[in-house]
């Protein structure tokens, strides 16, 4: 079934409607959301564990882990518990959206592996050098990779083309499973989405970001004071998990409003 979509432009203040619905679709069925999740980073390891193959399937994967959590969320919202079943149902409506899929995660993966040679040869792999220092505890040599400009200059540099490529694979894939969209089509109605409500996902991020630091430093304050600062790390764990499941269950949303699909933006405040 092919949904009508409209691309629509939305109020900066609803970047923060965003975060607060995800909050609220996570009160509903937080074991289940946080078991998808949770499900995904143990696949993920487990991918990583495949020479070679392992992480680029890890990476192609990634855009059907949004739609997955898209449609987990369209169930909550629905009063029904999502399963792992939503990471495989995109796949499974006709043979042309499951190819037009499969084309969004074998792109986003060769895309994605090409921003990490550039940034490679961009710094003379300085970050590949300092992870490997990190992991080996020699505080002499990660102070030595620390002191390397092309450090900050890989950092800042794959930071940006990923997030350049996260702008078209947005909500490419939920135009080909509700939409019906091609690949081609979904990509350039996603960037296009995200351009006219570039003002509503700048405030969304920005309400990330600030949630990430003040959810990793109050915390450990707060333990610190208390002497209880050696359970840090397994707070910190439970609170990443946490904010990691309400942000992909908050996409949902967004791609609500820009598309002006499915659900009415007052859905979450008119049921219990």
């Amino acid at each position: 079934m092919t949904m009508q979509l409209h691309l629509q432009q939305v109020p900066p203040r609803n970047g923060r409607l965003w975060i607060r619905h995800g909050f609220k679709v996570f009160q509903r069925q937080p074991l289940a959301l946080a078991g998808l999740f949770g499900l995904f980073l143990f696949a993920g390891f487990a991918a990583m564990l495949i020479p070679l193959i392992g992480p680029v399937l890890l990476i192609a994967f990634l855009p059907l882990l949004s739609l997955g959590f898209m449609l987990a969320t369209h169930l909550v919202l629905q009063k029904k518990t999502p399963t792992a079943a939503v990471f495989i149902a995109p796949l499974k409506l006709t043979p042309e959206r499951r190819r037009q899929q499969l084309i969004l995660c074998g792109s986003y993966a060769l895309l994605a592996l090409l921003i990490s040679a550039v940034s490679d040869w961009v710094d003379g792999g300085a970050l590949r050098e300092f992870v490997s220092r990190m992991a080996s505890a020699d505080a002499n040599s990660v102070a030595d990779s620390l002191a390397d400009p092309r450090l900050l200059w890989g950092v800042v540099l794959r930071m940006s083309l990923v997030l350049l490529l996260a702008v078209p694979y947005w909500h490419a894939p939920a135009l080909v499973h509700w939409g019906g969209q091609g690949a081609a089509q979904a990509l350039f109605s996603s960037a296009l989405a995200l351009w006219r409500n570039r003002a509503a996902f700048f405030v969304n991020g920005l309400l990330w970001a600030l949630l990430t630091i003040a959810s990793g430093l109050l915390p450990a304050m707060l333990l610190e004071a208390v002497g209880l600062a050696a359970a840090g790390p397994l707070v910190g764990m439970v609170i990443s998990l946490i904010l990691s499941t309400v942000f992909y269950a908050s996409l949902y949303f967004s791609f609500v409003d820009c598309f002006m699909f499915g659900a009415p933006a007052n859905l979450l405040d008119n049921q219990s």
